[in-house]
């Protein structure tokens, strides 16, 4: 039996594309499994179904290997877990290599997978640990610059003091505190907090 495993980060990606390859392939509906959740870890209802359905010499058919997961060493053991444990083929339509139905069983092909397999997933993780790094040296340059990031603080208008006092006599409620200020109900109120802190002081 075949089956097609689609994964997607959030809600809001589309699955489309790894949904119409699947088909290509001849993945029929009723047997693609889908998560819509990061690939950080294999914690995911739709992959762990597939799994407990799998039996040997099935086939889980994916598009890329990223659509797998993304960490290096659960990749690996999954990969392992799927071919050796469960006995059956793993097909990254992508990478053509990375069929282990063109083994047909002998170790040497499982071994030409594995190595193909390790030497993409080490070179994708790497790519990603180089994309944080240079996030993290451009951030750090900005603020080097004075860049301030977040959003920008919203200064407590002159009549603060009055409307505070009138919320806290209890003439107005904290929602018309805040639409008097032009400001969310939640910002008066932890202008208030704030407020209070520096009375203490």
């Amino acid at each position: 039996m075949d089956y097609g495993y689609v994964r997607v980060s959030t809600k809001d990606q589309n699955e489309l594309r790894q949904m119409v390859a699947l088909r290509r392939f001849g993945i029929q509906e009723g047997n693609i499994f889908m998560d819509k959740q990061s690939g950080k870890d294999f914690n995911r209802k739709a992959y762990k179904a597939l799994l407990r359905r799998l039996k040997r010499n099935d086939v889980m058919v994916v598009k890329s290997i990223d659509r797998l997961g993304r960490n290096y060493d659960e990749i690996i053991d999954q990969w392992r877990y799927i071919t050796k444990t469960k006995l059956a083929n793993i097909v990254v339509i992508d990478k053509p290599l990375l069929d282990t139905r063109s083994s047909g069983r002998n170790l040497m092909g499982i071994f030409i997978s594995d190595i193909v397999l390790q030497i993409l997933s080490y070179v994708a993780e790497t790519e990603r640990e180089n994309i944080r790094q240079r996030q993290r040296e451009g951030i750090d340059a900005a603020k080097e610059k004075g860049k301030v990031f977040g959003r920008p603080k919203i200064e407590r208008p002159k009549d603060f003091d009055l409307i505070h006092a009138q919320w806290q006599q209890g003439i107005i409620s904290s929602r018309e505190a805040g639409r008097r200020l032009r400001v969310s109900q939640s910002t008066f109120l932890r202008w208030c907090e704030l407020f209070s802190g520096e009375e203490i002081v």
